[in-house]
Formats: C-alpha cells, structure tokens, sequence
C-alpha cells in the first residue's frame, strides 16, 4: 500500500512538472512569435497576442501605454514595414500553481542594445496572452552617475509636473 501511495505521488509530482515544462514551451513561444511580428512588422500577429487590457510600459517614463493606446502610437511603425527587433538572448519564466499566468523577464538584444523586458501572461480561451510588458534599457552600475547627469533637467521638470498632479 505504502509502495502504490509513493508511485502516485511520484507520478503526481512528475506529472506537474512535465505540465509547466509544457506551459513554459508554449510561452517561450508566444513571446519569441511576439517579438518577431514586430520585427517583421505584422501588426495583427503582434497585438493578438497581446490581452485587451494590455499594457506595454516602455522605456520613456511616460509611456504606459494601454492597449489602444499601444495601437495607435504603434500603427505608423508597423504600417512603414519597420516596427522593432528585440531578441531574447536570455529568458526566466515562472508558472502558478493553477496555470492561468505567468510571469518572466528576460535579457534582449535590440537597436538600443541590451535591453531587459519582463511581464505578466495570462491564460485566455486556453490561450497565452500578454497582459502586461515592462521595457528598460539596461545600464551598467559604472555608467549610472553619467546617464543620470544626461536625463537630469528633464526629469526634474517631469517630476515637477507629475508632484503638481498627486
């Protein structure tokens, strides 16, 4: 008895394992087909990937971009045949327990170099889909004190602006 309740449970392990290696896969995949309808400019393929209420944060701090609103600025790039490219050179993905999201971040090669992407997918209609994508460009710790001298007068007067409106 003993013998069968440790094969269950082994098999319940392994079974649990091998289900989230499967969902890590398919969400490997939906963000490498993601990035590569940018790169290929294909608009439809990009945002159907995307949830509804999706929301891409990029690397300018005021763009929090709402799905619609995402559309709109994007639509010009994609229309021009030359969205972005972003490549993931390195990626972590973690699962829930019930397997309705995950989260991830991961390392990129791009036009601004590397950059670190991380976000939120959702399973919808059996579906991964990406509900929310944070861009930033990454900076090496020695080279800080000379970026933020760089961005300096422009954010204070943003900061400014945005304590004016709390």
């Amino acid at each position: 008895m003993k013998h069968k309740i440790f094969t269950l449970g082994l098999l319940m392990v392994s079974m649990t394992i091998f289900s989230q290696n499967t969902e890590k896969d398919k969400i490997n995949n939906v963000l490498d087909s993601w990035h590569m309808a940018a790169a290929n400019a294909d608009f439809e393929a990009y945002f159907e990937k995307m949830t509804k209420d999706g929301v891409f944060l990029g690397t300018d701090a005021m763009e929090n971009w709402q799905n619609e609103e995402f559309r709109s600025f994007s639509k010009p790039y994609f229309d021009k045949g030359k969205a972005w490219s972003f490549t993931a050179v390195q990626r972590n993905i973690y699962v829930d327990e019930s397997v309705t999201f995950a989260w991830f971040d991961e390392l990129l090669d791009t036009q601004m170099k590397i950059c670190r992407g991380s976000g939120v997918l959702q399973k919808v209609n059996g579906q991964w889909k990406i509900a929310h994508y944070v861009l930033s460009i990454a900076v090496p710790n020695e080279n800080v004190d000379e970026l933020v001298q760089i961005k300096q007068a422009k954010d204070d007067e943003l900061l400014q602006e945005l304590k004016k409106k709390q």
